[in-house]
Parts: C-alpha cells; structure tokens; sequence
C-alpha cells in the first residue's frame, strides 16, 4: 500500500472563501479526508493560508505561531459592524487632513505588546459559542482583552481617506480590531476595506499556489507540498544515530550525549542520519530527549 502524502500547502486564498472552504477544495482535489489549516482568514482577506494535509495536521499548532504579515487597506471615516467592508457602515466621518506624522503618533500605541479586543464577528467563543453566532442574533457581549504583539507598522500609502499599512504581528491579532482602534483613536472610525496576509512564518506569498493550480496538477498535485523537516524549519534540529531513531520511532527517551544547546522543554525537530523527519522531541533535564509526536 503506498504511504499518504504527507506535508503542508502553501495556498494563496482568493476573497469571498473561507477558510473551511479552502479545506473542503483541498480534500476535493486530493482525495484526502485529513485536511485542516494553520491560520484562519476572513472571507474578505487573500494571501497566504497554511494547508496541513494527512498526518501533517497534527503539527498545525507548531506552523500557527510564526509571525504574520499583512498588507491591509483601512477606510477611515467609516464604521462597520463587521470592522470591515462586509459589514453594515454604522458610523461616519469626516477625515481631517492629517499628516504622516499624525498618523504615525496614533499608530504608535499599537506598536509593540498591547490589550487588544477581538472583534463581535470572530470564531473567538463565549461560554462556548463562536461570537460571530451571537453577532448574527443581534447580541453583543464583553470580551476580555487579549495580550498580543505587533512587531512593526509600516505606513505605505496614504491617500485620504484610505490608509494602506504593512503590519507585522504575533499570532492572535486582529487586523480589523487594529482598523477599529485606530479609528476611534483618530476619533473618525475605520475598518478594513481589504487585506492580504503576505507571509505566515516563513512561508511567503510570492511562493504560494492558487487552488486553480493545485487542481490543474491532477495526480502530480503532491509536488506542491513541503515535507515537515522544512516546514517545520523554525524549530532547531537533533540527528538521531540508527539504534536511537529506532527508539524515538517506538516512543522511548533518549539520553543524548551531547545535547543540543538550547533549554529545557524546548521542542525540536528529529531527524535520522539521512536528514529524514522522524518526529517532534522535547528536551528535558538538558540531556533527556523526550518523543512528543512520532511520525514513522
């Protein structure tokens, strides 16, 4: 019997799917049940969506904390319930001339690790129900602050009252929450009239495939996947001898005699002699390598 493909997709998400839909054409094209993704994306947004296929899912946790990157247009003088152009306009205002330097010193206090709010419409749940249910029923509830972090913003365009930016941020952060605040701190709204996420981790939009492609590749679709040593690229390596890798394969500890120099409860990639991808392994008591997910 052959073996699954395993691996990850990097696919440029066309507007007006969501992500689950983006998952329902992989599964489609490939015949693979075992399908799921790195990262949701509105609707509205484009760019790049990490698609995890066979038993490649169960590291999606590992690709979703990479940093993200996103080119996004924010419309000030509009408010929408959505927080972007989806949405029901429900404020507006007149945008005053502002300078970069304006801009600049209202962006500032998003800059950096900050309390940020998830917006109504989002799949963030209370008392386990996604909000975006309770949204469509008319209710909005509090929703505690989340710490998250937005590494740098960079102003790219400024054409009034359309404000383009380049944001970079920690996993969790919600580019129409940033389109939201910034409007209320300028005192004119805003939300998010499109967005593209240009590079999640390392992965980048200039190398991603459309699902056009993926399915114009018929049987030879296999060849867009990244194999998990390289897709898991961010987490260092340890190269198990044969008789160890054997043991990690059968779920044992290792004492490594000359650890990797990194610390404890550290996870790592584990490769056998031929750089082949053996699973995940944690260290613990900076000699012990523990098997946290083994793929044979």
């Amino acid at each position: 019997m052959d073996t699954p493909p395993i691996g990850v997709l990097n696919i440029d998400k066309p507007q007006g799917l969501t992500s689950h839909d983006v998952v329902a054409r992989v599964r489609r094209i490939t015949g693979i049940r075992r399908v799921g993704h790195a990262g949701t994306l509105d609707p509205l947004a484009t760019g790049v969506l990490l698609v995890c296929v066979g038993k490649a899912t169960r590291v999606v946790e590992y690709l979703q904390r990479g940093k993200k990157v996103y080119d996004t247009v924010i419309r000030l003088g509009e408010e929408t319930d959505t927080y972007d152009a989806e949405g029901r306009v429900v404020a507006t205002a007149e945008v005053p001339e502002l300078s970069r330097s304006d801009l600049e010193r209202a962006l500032d206090a998003f800059r950096g690790e900050i309390l940020q709010v998830p917006p109504m419409y989002s799949a963030v749940k209370k008392d386990g129900q996604p909000l975006y249910k309770l949204a469509r029923q008319g209710k909005e509830v509090a929703r505690p602050p989340r710490r998250v972090t937005i590494y740098a913003i960079e102003i790219l365009n400024w054409s009034r009252p359309d404000l383009t930016l380049r944001v970079t941020t920690s996993p969790g952060v919600y580019i129409r929450s940033l389109a939201h605040d910034l409007g209320q701190a300028l005192g004119v709204g805003g939300h998010v009239r499109a967005l593209r996420r240009i590079a999640s981790g390392q992965f980048r939009v200039e190398d991603a495939i459309t699902l056009e492609a993926l399915e114009a590749a018929g049987p030879d679709w296999p060849r867009y996947l990244h194999g998990l040593r390289a897709a898991l690229a961010m987490l260092p390596a340890v190269i198990l001898p044969p008789d160890q890798a054997q043991r990690f394969l059968h779920g044992q500890r290792i004492p490594l005699a000359s650890p990797p120099p990194i610390p404890s409860q550290q996870d790592l990639r584990v490769l056998d002699t031929q750089e082949r991808f053996l699973g995940i392994g944690r260290i613990q008591n900076h000699h012990l390598l523990i098997p946290v997910k083994v793929f044979s």
